[in-house]
């Protein structure tokens, strides 16, 4: 098991070094822990702001808003172009 595991440490070490792979600050996943809208942390970790997602996204400013809020769910190839933007996998906004 420790030569797997070993290989798994390897392997993550050599994606991150690519670009492949990213660290998260233990603030950002606290706060989507805590049921945080993960596209308004994504967002706010990227420096972006909502009309700059949006714009970049093809979507409007006050959709973005209630899927940040909550009030609405993103579709599928919305959720996917924001994901896009933000350079993360649809996984990691759901």
């Amino acid at each position: 098991m420790e030569d797997a595991d070993a290989a798994a440490v390897r392997q993550f070490k050599e994606r991150l070094a690519a670009g492949e792979e990213e660290l998260l600050p233990a603030a950002i996943a606290d706060r989507m822990l805590a049921g945080e809208s993960p596209v308004r942390v994504w967002r706010e970790h990227r420096g972006l702001s909502a009309p700059e997602l949006a714009g970049q996204a093809g979507i409007t400013q006050p959709y973005l808003s209630q899927i940040e809020n909550g009030k609405r769910e993103g579709g599928i190839e919305t959720m996917r172009k924001l994901a896009s933007v933000l350079g993360v996998i649809i996984d990691d906004l759901v």
